[in-house]
């Protein structure tokens, strides 16, 4: 009977040849088709914040429609359900985007001048030197509430001590977010835009300190734990530590950072599934052996699952002190499927779950999708997984009756294998981010892991227990010695030759094509998945295939760099930002800068520099560019295609001009002098128009920034 009404097999369209030969494969497949739903999503998101200006929004309600087919089809059709699928997560992608886009408040615009700030604590951050507090609906003098939080440093020698909930009066002067260093940097107007951050400045008084309201939970718990490692472990390991248990960075000194950061260990710092699985794991065993203890709960409760949901909890309580970063909550949400893969009896770790895990953080934070921090979490999540699936039944068992030996080998590899496996996911992202690859992370993480996951974590979680009863320093005690360990890892790895090297980074394209090489690789499971790893190989080689600018001018014409003869030549204003200019290092791949020459030649004669002026001649072909220093731009004007200059250009000029009026205007410029002529690329004009991009700013008195362009 079940046979007669059993639904008959869907008929593939083409020739019966044609099904047969892909039958075979589909079959192998189709468990993990649906995993691509997650990556059409992704590449929504990808499509609308690579947009030049804000879509319709029209356009933000295709999706609905689309997923209501899909779902249609799926019921009838699978295969042409998951077919629709696609392009309907793509569209629920990129309405997702331009809905949360449209939701932030608006963007915050803070006095030019120095006032009066009043706002509700809401975060304190210790700095080597002083405090950073971020306050919530900001008033400025006798003005109204402001929707947006702001940021300001206290001074070093300020003796007020805010905590969250109290409510703080200052004088400080505050600046909105700044715009990328370059065009194609880091946008941080754009992370300030989703954020919820409006402006961040500096103290110029003492700060007042009024009571305020109850303090939020985790905010005024992470404050106190805080407080209390530094009272037991001043200095770098206690704040070191501090970031372990509670997330925050800020304290670090800038040297330990950079050691960590240059042997490979930075990820120590940021908590995740490593920090995570310390927590949960520890307070796993700690409660069912105290359960196990008491003989009447030990009969009456299923153990396992009851210490499983309270680590859970655990888990979930450690993500909102650390205040819910991205990695943090992939991880928390994996864990979260693996204890209900754990009370059904199912696997826990499982590419569906990382999937999914995607899948809830990007609705929830569809911007993060640009941010480093997602990019190589679920990169090395995703690494992990799909490489042990194809490691685990290469490997030896390492049973009950296994030799201490082999186990001891397999432990060894495992821990070998798994730093190779995420370093290698993490590298294309690392390269374009920050231009930098650590060539001994493997080695600094085999010994580092260790030390955290048995020494490091477990102490500071006991130490988090005892500090109600005031007996940390127990705890905390062997918790920095610890730290102080890792720490030496990091510096000595740090300080071996070569131990970080700066490479050009790979550009966007280049590393769009070696993640869609990596989840191809990563997600089939047939020999076709090898297709990916020519678009890796592509991606890693892209740097060398796209060329850096030969000028590069700030968006305060302080900072002019000249490339020349592998070279980066520097002309430094007084009051230039040293963030600038390490971000053009990284960006260029350029380990250090050389100041350009009151007078003479440098990189072969290639630049020549006088009183008045530095010309870039780059050979028979290119055009050529004049950087002014005070010489009239006529002679400049009429022997060069591009002249560059701090100060503003005024009369006619036969040769594009990129002076101190453009960059107001447009923000940082960067400049190629090609065999076809000149190309400047601005920094709006790369943005385009967004609501995170600052409108054409003008001068005081004036209704628009067009009259400005004719005085020039």
């Amino acid at each position: 009977m079940s046979s007669a009404f059993a639904r008959p097999a869907p008929r593939w369209p083409g020739k019966p040849a044609l099904a047969a030969a892909w039958e075979p494969l589909l079959a192998a497949e189709r468990p993990r088709l649906a995993l691509w739903l997650v990556v059409a999503l992704a590449v929504g998101m990808l499509v609308y914040f690579a947009l030049p200006s804000e879509p319709p929004p029209a356009a933000w309600w295709l999706a609905p429609p689309l997923l209501l087919l899909a779902l249609w089809l799926g019921v009838r059709h699978p295969m042409l359900g998951l077919g629709t699928g696609l392009p309907a997560a793509a569209a629920l992608g990129f309405a997702v985007a331009g809905w949360t886009t449209a939701a932030q408040p608006p963007a915050l615009e803070p006095p030019r001048t120095a006032t009066v700030v009043l706002g509700e604590v809401v975060n304190v951050e210790a700095l080597p030197e002083g405090r950073r507090v971020t306050l919530a609906a900001p008033r400025f003098g006798e003005g109204p509430p402001e929707s947006r939080q702001i940021r300001i440093r206290l001074r070093a020698n300020d003796p007020a001590r805010p905590r969250p909930g109290d409510r703080l009066r200052v004088r400080a002067l505050i600046r909105a977010p700044g715009g990328p260093t370059q065009p194609g940097g880091f946008d941080f107007q754009r992370h300030a835009w989703f954020s919820g951050l409006g402006g961040s400045g500096s103290a110029l008084g003492p700060a007042e300190v009024l009571p305020g309201e109850a303090a939020p939970v985790f905010a005024g718990l992470r404050a106190g734990i805080e407080a209390r490692v530094a009272a037991v472990l001043p200095g770098a390991p206690g704040a070191v530590a501090a970031a372990l248990l509670t997330g925050g960075q800020s304290a670090i000194p800038a040297g330990d950072l950079a050691a960590m950061r240059d042997s490979g260990l930075a990820h120590l710092l940021s908590v995740s599934g490593l920090h995570i699985v310390a927590v949960m794991g520890l307070g796993f065993w700690v409660l069912r052996a105290l359960l196990a203890l008491v003989p009447g709960l030990a009969l009456r409760l299923p153990l396992k699952p009851v210490a499983a949901v309270a680590a859970l909890a655990l888990g979930g309580a450690y993500m909102l002190l650390t205040g819910g970063q991205v990695p943090m909550l992939r991880s928390f949400l994996m864990a979260a499927l693996g204890t209900l893969g754990l009370l059904a009896g199912r696997r826990v770790l499982t590419l569906r779950a990382l999937a999914l895990a995607a899948a809830v953080v990007l609705l929830v934070q569809p911007a993060a999708i640009l941010g480093a921090s997602f990019q190589m979490s679920f990169a090395a999540v995703l690494a992990l997984i799909a490489g042990w699936d194809w490691l685990r039944p290469r490997l030896p068992a390492a049973g009950p009756g296994a030799s201490w030996r082999r186990r001891l080998i397999l432990a060894g590899f495992g821990l070998v294998a798994t730093s190779l496996l995420a370093g290698a996911a993490t590298t294309p992202f690392g390269l374009h981010h920050f231009g930098r690859l650590q060539v001994y992370g493997v080695l600094a993480n085999a010994v580092a892991v260790p030390l955290t996951s048995l020494l490091v974590m477990p102490a500071g979680m006991l130490a988090a227990l005892l500090m109600p009863f005031g007996l940390e320093r127990f705890a905390l005690l062997p918790m920095g010695w610890g730290v102080e360990a890792v720490l030496a890892v990091a510096h000595a790895v740090a300080g071996w030759p070569g131990a970080a090297l700066s490479v050009p980074p790979i550009p966007a394209w280049g590393l769009g094509g070696c993640a869609f090489g990596m989840v191809w690789l990563c997600l089939w499971r047939t020999s076709w998945r090898l297709a990916g790893v020519p678009l890796i190989l592509l991606g890693l080689g892209s740097g060398a295939l796209d060329r850096p600018p030969d000028l590069l001018v700030s968006g305060d014409g302080r900072l002019i760099a000249l490339r020349a003869g592998g070279e980066l030549y520097l002309q430094k204003l007084s009051g230039s930002s040293a963030l600038v200019r390490e971000n053009w290092q990284r960006q260029l791949g350029v380990a250090q800068v050389t100041a350009l020459p009151r007078d003479g030649e440098a990189a072969g004669g290639v630049v020549r520099c006088t009183g008045g002026a530095c010309r870039l001649d780059p050979g028979e072909g290119l055009p050529r560019a004049v950087l002014l220093r005070g010489e009239a731009p006529g002679a400049a004007c009429a022997s060069a295609a591009v002249v560059v200059s701090a100060e503003p250009v005024r009369g006619a000029c036969a040769a594009q001009v990129v002076d101190r009026f453009a960059v107001w205007r447009n923000g940082p410029h960067a400049i190629w002098l090609e065999p076809g002529g000149v190309r400047v690329l601005s920094d709006r004009a790369h943005r385009g128009d967004r609501p995170w991009v600052p409108p054409v700013p003008r001068p005081r008195g004036l209704a628009s920034a067009e009259p400005l362009a004719a005085v020039e």
